[in-house]
C-alpha cells in the first residue's frame, strides 16, 4: 500500500495573480500627469469604461497581458475516510486501522497566464501549467486492543513518489487603487490532471492583498509592496485505481499479508478470552460491550481486507487496488508578502513568498502587457 497512499495525498497549488492595477494619481507632484490623463484620448477597447477612468485621473495599465510564472510549495495534509478495495470488490474503511505520522506534498510548476482588464477594477485571467511534484507518506496499520487500550502494529511503511501533472484554471481579481495604494481580492479555480487519479483535482484559492506602489523619477517605472493572505480549499474527495504490482512488490505483499493473518488471529483470541472471563453482569456493562464490539469490528475489517488482498495476489498480474480518501490542508491560510518591479508599462517582475505553520510557498514571474 505504500505507493498507493503516497499517490493519493496529492496537494498541488498553482495559483498566481497580478498586482498591476489602476493607480489614482494625486498630489501636486502628479498634477501635470493628472491633467494630461484627463485630456488624453483613450485609444483601446478594453477595459470597459477605460476612457472615463482615465478622465477621472486614473493611470490604467495596458489592458492585456501575458505572464510566465514559477511556483513552489511544501505543505502538510490531513486525511480521513480512507477506503481500500481489491479487484473492484468491496471497499473497506480503514480509519480505525491506519495511523499517519507523515503526509507531506511538495511541488514546483511553471505556468502561463493570459489576462485582460475587463473593467478598470476587474482583471480576469486563465492559467495553464505543468508541474513536477512528489508526496511523502509515512503510516502504520494498527490493531487497537480496546481491553488494554493499546495497539498492535501490523505493518509500518514510508514512501516517496514523484509524478507529473498538468493544470488549467480561471480566475479574477477585483481591485481598488487609491493614491498609490491598492486592495486586490484575487480568487481562482484550478483543475489539476494527475494520471493516477480518476478525476482532476480541483483547488480554489482566495488571496486578499493590501499594498502600495512607489514611483521612480523615470517615467512609468515603479515598485510595489504588499502583504496579505492565501486561503486554499481542496475538493476533498479523491479516488482512483492502480495495478497491484505498482503499489507493492507481490512477494513482499504476500509476506505482509501472512504476518497480518497471524496477528489478527492472536488479537481475536485475546479479545475472546477477555470477554469469556467476564461475568454476565460485566458483559452487560455498556462500557465493556462497546469495547468488545469495537474490537470485533476492527478485527473483522482487518481480516476482510487481508483476505481481499490475498485473493488479489492469487489472481496474478491483472490484480488491482482501488482507493478513495477525503483530504484537506493542515492550514487553510498562509500569510504572504510580495513585491513587483515595473520597468515600464510593458514589463514587470514579481516575487511573492508565503508562510504559516507547515505550508510555505514562493512565486516569481515575468509579465508583458499590451493594449487591446
Amino acid at each position: 500500500m505504500k505507493n498507493l497512499l503516497s499517490i493519493i495525498f496529492i496537494a498541488f497549488f498553482c495559483q498566481i495573480n497580478a498586482q498591476v492595477n489602476a493607480d489614482k494619481k494625486v498630489g501636486k507632484k502628479n498634477q501635470q500627469l493628472v491633467d494630461s490623463l484627463k485630456v488624453s484620448e483613450y485609444e483601446y477597447s478594453l477595459p470597459i469604461w477605460g476612457k472615463k477612468a482615465t478622465q477621472a485621473g486614473f493611470d490604467l495599465p495596458y489592458s492585456a497581458g501575458l505572464s510566465i510564472n514559477t511556483f513552489g510549495q511544501k505543505s502538510d495534509i490531513l486525511i480521513s475516510n480512507l477506503m481500500v478495495g481489491f479487484n473492484n470488490g468491496p471497499m473497506y474503511n480503514l480509519d480505525e486501522l491506519v495511523r499517519f505520522d507523515l503526509a507531506k506534498s511538495q511541488s514546483s510548476s511553471i505556468t502561463v497566464r493570459p489576462d485582460i482588464w475587463l473593467f478598470p477594477f476587474l482583471n480576469v485571467y486563465g492559467i495553464l501549467g505543468k508541474t513536477n511534484a512528489s508526496t511523502e507518506v509515512g503510516f502504520g496499520v494498527w490493531l487497537p486492543n480496546p481491553v488494554t487500550n493499546t495497539e498492535t502494529e501490523l505493518l509500518s511503511l514510508k514512501s516517496k513518489v514523484d509524478f507529473d501533472a498538468t493544470s488549467f484554471g480561471i480566475g479574477m481579481t477585483p481591485t481598488i487603487g487609491v493614491g498609490g495604494g491598492f486592495l486586490a481580492l484575487d480568487m481562482n479555480v484550478v483543475w489539476t490532471d494527475v494520471p493516477q487519479l480518476e478525476k482532476s483535482a480541483m483547488t480554489f484559492v482566495f488571496g486578499p492583498r493590501l499594498g502600495k506602489s512607489f514611483s521612480f523619477k523615470k517615467p512609468e517605472r515603479s515598485v510595489a509592496f504588499w502583504v496579505g493572505g492565501f486561503r486554499v480549499h481542496l475538493k476533498s474527495e479523491t479516488a482512483g485505481s492502480l495495478n497491484l504490482a505498482e503499489v507493492l512488490p507481490v512477494d513482499e505483499l504476500a509476506v505482509k499479508v501472512a504476518n497480518g493473518y497471524q496477528k489478527v488471529d492472536v488479537a481475536q483470541q485475546e479479545l475472546e478470552t477477555w470477554w469469556d472471563n467476564l461475568s454476565l453482569a460485566q458483559q452487560a456493562n455498556p462500557v465493556n460491550k462497546a469495547k468488545y464490539e469495537l474490537g470485533n469490528r476492527t478485527l473483522e475489517t482487518a481480516g476482510n481486507m487481508l483476505s481481499a488482498a490475498d485473493a488479489a495476489i492469487s489472481s496474478g498480474n491483472n490484480a488491482s487496488v482501488q482507493y478513495a480518501i477525503d483530504k484537506r490542508p493542515k492550514e487553510k491560510w498562509n500569510f504572504i508578502v510580495g513585491s513587483q518591479f515595473q520597468l515600464n508599462k510593458h514589463f514587470m517582475l514579481r516575487v511573492e513568498g508565503g508562510f504559516l505553520g507547515s505550508r510555505v510557498q514562493f512565486t516569481s514571474g515575468l509579465q508583458y502587457r499590451f493594449g487591446l
